[in-house]
């Protein structure tokens, strides 16, 4: 059985996330946004009235309209439009494409990379225990903006270079989480079992421990999605992150920064506002998952 199915064929967990969810208000109406968010960025391309980044659709003379605006060709700008005549929503959602998928792409790869070193420093313990922790403390002492930082200062601008910079800082934590909940399930009885019929390494690492670690991983990965969208955000506003030619909330806020106090406030407000809701609807569904997987946490 593969982790996904088992994932997926836990009604218990299931059950009780979905049931835990119902019952909080605020958990409810996070989790419904974070869905209308996740579904307007990937039908994005379809329901955005114009192509923001296609030079052949702008017109200069646009540039800088107030919300509610309307343009010659009758085309009405409901969030205004920035210094390039972009129609400000049609950014704002490519945008938010943009921002949700490095967070959860490097999210998915450092969840995978930062599993399977955990499970190995459990399993294995010992010297390749040590290390791989060892690698993980010193990872997690760092803070993560600067390494990104500096990574980036090395590397350039671009979007693979970014995603590269996330994971570096992201796996560490899901190392040290999947070794604390490996140590747990190693020494239980289905484990031993695996051991004494001769089945093999791999597929007790990811047959038999892995299914059980799992859950609070991926609970774990939703709160570091919404770090890594946040850091990705910081670093295209510092101009070291995504080049200008990639959509980007961070981007978008940096665009409207210099005209902030001339009047043109909705160039950078509203992609802050929908990058505040973004990160803020993951964060509160995340940390009911959290206390649902872990009631004691509710009690504090």
């Amino acid at each position: 059985m593969t982790a996904l199915s088992f994932l997926l064929r836990d009604e218990t967990t299931t059950g009780r996330l979905l049931r835990g969810i119902a019952t909080s208000p605020k958990a409810l109406v996070a989790t419904v946004v974070c869905l209308l968010l996740f579904l307007a960025a990937l039908v994005g391309p379809w329901i955005t009235p114009q192509n923001p980044y296609d030079l052949a659709v702008l017109d200069i003379l646009d540039a800088k309209l107030p919300p509610g605006s309307e343009s010659m060709n009758g085309m009405v700008y409901w969030l205004g439009t920035d210094g390039q005549g972009r129609d400000m929503l049609s950014a704002m959602i490519y945008g938010l494409r943009t921002s949700i998928g490095v967070g959860v792409f490097s999210g998915i790869v450092a969840l995978v990379i930062g599993t399977i070193l955990g499970l190995i420093a459990a399993y294995y313990g010992g010297r390749i225990d040590a290390l791989i922790m060892r690698i993980v403390d010193l990872m997690l002492g760092l803070p993560t903006i600067l390494v990104a930082l500096m990574l980036l200062a090395l590397l350039g601008q671009g979007l693979w270079k970014v995603i590269f910079a996330l994971v570096l800082v992201q796996w560490a934590t899901f190392a040290r989480s999947a070794r604390s909940a490996a140590l747990v399930e190693k020494n239980k009885d289905y484990v031993e079992a695996a051991v004494t019929l001769g089945i093999g390494t791999p597929r007790i690492l990811f047959g038999h421990l892995l299914p059980n670690c799992l859950p609070p991983l991926i609970v774990i990965g939703m709160l570091q999605v919404a770090n890594a969208i946040s850091a990705e955000a910081t670093l295209s506003f510092l101009g070291i992150g995504l080049p200008i030619t990639e959509p980007s909330l961070g981007l978008l806020i940096a665009n409207g920064y210099q005209v902030l106090m001339s009047g043109e406030y909705w160039i950078s407000v509203y992609p802050g506002l929908l990058l505040l809701l973004l990160v803020f609807s993951i964060n509160i569904t995340g940390d009911r998952c959290r206390e649902i997987l872990n009631p004691r946490l509710g009690e504090r």
